[in-house]
Order: structure tokens, then sequence, then C-alpha cells
């Protein structure tokens, strides 16, 4: 039986709008990014979607993304949370190295690109596979989903996707242990369109 899995970024925070890089540390949801996570309640609801199950990673931005989002009780993973970028941590965006990152991060105290990845689909496939998730809620972080979405190319359905904006939403299929990204809702989500 097919389930299906929405997985989306947090709200716009103010480290966000500082540009600064942010990981495993945190910053608040900005007013915007408030309203970004209502906008994307009520496309939930316009669209009829109501979920089994709700999780979110443990990093503030995405828990309170979720909180606005639904008020049904959800569970925090710590498998979910973004990128460790060591300590490039709270640094300017500036200093990121050019695309795709790999290993540079591990080299500062931060996560290895392919064991982020690992992480992400091992936490991903243990929340689906359970027998009362049929349509699940999962936030997240803009890294977090671009690998996950990138391990799953080959199967999507919409071809290769890009520029993750705040609150946007990845609808996957899952069934027989493999995911299929369905769908990228991925507009400005500063009004419902």
């Amino acid at each position: 039986m097919k389930k299906t899995l929405f997985f989306m970024r947090h709200g716009q925070t103010l480290f966000n709008v500082r540009k600064k890089i942010q990981g495993f540390c945190d910053a608040p949801l900005t007013e915007l990014g408030v309203k970004q996570a209502k906008i994307a309640g009520e496309y939930f609801k316009t669209h009829n979607i109501v979920f089994d199950k709700a999780y979110s990673s443990t990093s503030e931005r995405a828990c309170d993304t979720l909180e606005l989002i639904t008020d049904m009780p959800y569970k925090r993973l710590k498998g979910l949370k973004e990128w460790n970028f060591g300590t490039f941590e709270g640094e300017s965006e500036d200093l990121n190295p050019p695309l795709p990152y790999g290993d540079f991060f591990a080299t500062f105290g931060g996560e290895k690109e392919m064991d982020f990845r690992a992480r992400l689909l091992t936490t991903m496939e243990s929340m689906m596979s359970q027998s009362d998730h049929d349509t699940v809620l999962a936030v997240s972080h803009g890294a977090a989903c671009a690998q996950f979405a990138r391990h799953w190319e080959g199967t999507s359905k919409i071809g290769k996707i890009s520029g993750l904006k705040n609150c946007c939403i990845l609808q996957f299929e899952y069934e027989d242990g493999q995911f299929t990204l369905v769908d990228f809702i991925n507009h400005d989500f500063e009004k419902l369109t």
C-alpha cells in the first residue's frame, strides 16, 4: 500500500535573514516565518490533507513551524536535524564553499555529506515503515530536504528540484522501502496561491 510523506522546510528564521550558516545551531522564526508556517497549514487544510502522524527535527525553528501548521501531537527526532556544519555554524554564508559541499564541513567538526544523507534515509525509512503511518508530516530543513530528494532523484516523477524556499513542501509516495517524489510546492508562502 502506498503511503504519503509531506517533508518540508521550516519557516524563515533570523539567521536566514542575516545570511548566517545554520545547521545544528538555531535561530527563531521571524514574523514572516510565522506567517509562512500558518499559510502552509492553510494549504494542507484547503487540500483536505489530514496527517496520521507528525514529526519534527529537534531544532526549535522546525518545532515552531510544525506547531503553527497543526495542533496535533508530534515526535521530535534528532535524525531530522539539519546538516552539522561544525565550526562554520553561525558564520556568514559567504564562507560556504561552492556546491556540492561533499565532505568539506567534516574537516571542521561537521558531518560528511553521505553520513548526513544516511542519517536522513534511516530516519525516514524507520518512520514510514510503521503500520499506522499512512499520511505523515515531517518538518526539517533546507539541506535535509535537498539531500533526501537528491537520493531519490532516480524515482522522482517531477525531475530534479532546486531553490527550496522556506516552508516548501516535498510530497513523496512510499511503498516497499522506496520513496518517489510526486509533487514540490515551492511558492513564496507569503500568501496562499
